[in-house]
C-alpha cells in the first residue's frame, strides 16, 4: 500500500470506513501527481480497474481523467 514517501501525511491518503458485514468502505485522498489507474493498481493490482473507483465517485467526477488534488474518492 502507500506510505509517507507517496504523500500520506498521518494516514490522510487511505482511511477505513464503517464496519458491518460485507464490504469496507475505504477512502483515499488524492495526491499530487495520482491518476485513477494509478490509484487502482495500488488498491487492485490492476490499473485497468480505474472505471471501478470512477463509478463509486460519480456524485463528485465527471470525467475519469479530471481528479483533483484533495478530493476524497470512495475505493469500493
Amino acid at each position: 500500500m502507500f506510505n509517507e514517501e507517496e504523500g500520506i501525511a498521518g494516514g490522510a491518503g487511505m482511511e477505513g470506513g464503517a464496519g458491518g458485514a460485507g464490504k469496507t468502505e475505504r477512502t483515499y485522498i488524492v495526491q499530487s501527481g495520482d491518476t485513477l489507474s494509478k490509484i487502482a493498481k495500488e488498491y487492485y493490482g490492476d490499473a485497468g480497474k480505474y472505471m471501478d473507483i470512477f463509478n463509486a465517485n460519480t456524485d463528485k467526477l465527471s470525467d475519469p481523467n479530471k481528479i483533483q488534488v484533495g478530493q476524497e474518492l470512495i475505493i469500493p
